[in-house]
């Protein structure tokens, strides 16, 4: 697959990294072991033009749970005819950018039934304390998508579907995921960076130390945070 050329950290990007993995490294582990999330992301040709932010935002992930026992990462995407892959879970912010950094978008249809099927197969394996979507449409058969979302919120998986754009039937089949995981939906905007980085930081925060530590950093975080964490009550 194709490489990103262009470097992926600032020295200040490696110091707070370095911080981080330290601090995990000190800090027990809560109840039931380290928290697991599955990372989605629409790597169509769409979403070209915000994939490097998605790879830029992706440490929050991790930097956002360095005080509650740390966190576990798969990346999934789907992208082209039918391509769709999973990586092994991974701990460390400079193991996911590298992973990230590996991928290009490529046209193609939706995939987003596979992504819950995925999460399904994943979770009766070893619990997942949570999955976020990220994408901007939806092209496929909604009853499907909703069967494989209620069986995740029969296994107490919530999917956070983040939705970039203002496309009125992704913005309804998302809510409607959400819903019946028992999750929660978000719009932004490729021109807010910011509101992408303080919700994927409140799913990993959720992940890790459950609705409890959520709500606490949602107190202290901006509306959109507030926002999602209402939809979990």
């Amino acid at each position: 697959m194709p490489k990103n050329d262009k470097p992926v950290s600032t020295r200040s990007d490696k110091q707070s990294i370095d911080q981080f993995i330290h601090q995990v490294r000190k800090t027990p582990q809560q109840a039931g072991g380290q928290g697991r999330l599955i990372f989605a992301l629409d790597a169509t040709a769409s979403r070209e033009a915000t994939w490097d932010q998605a790879c830029d935002l992706q440490s929050e992930l991790f930097l956002a749970t360095r005080d509650l026992g740390g966190l576990a990462i798969q990346l999934c995407y789907y992208r082209g005819f039918r391509e769709f892959r999973s990586t092994a879970f991974v701990t460390q912010t400079s193991q996911l950018l590298k992973l990230m950094n590996g991928v290009s978008c490529l046209g193609g249809r939706t995939q987003i039934s596979r992504v819950l099927a995925h999460a399904v197969k994943e979770t009766r394996t070893q619990p997942v304390k949570a999955v976020v979507f990220i994408g901007d449409c939806c092209e496929e058969p909604v009853d499907e998508l909703c069967h494989t979302a209620g069986e995740l919120g029969m296994l107490r998986t919530p999917v956070f579907m983040f939705h970039e754009g203002s496309d009125a039937h992704a913005r309804a089949v998302f809510q409607q995921v959400s819903k019946l995981s028992g999750g929660a939906y978000a719009p932004f905007d490729r021109n807010s960076p910011q509101v992408l980085r303080d919700l994927m930081a409140a799913v990993a925060v959720y992940a890790s130390g459950g609705a409890k530590a959520l709500q606490d950093y949602s107190s202290r975080s901006s509306p959109e945070v507030k926002r999602l964490t209402q939809q979990l009550r």
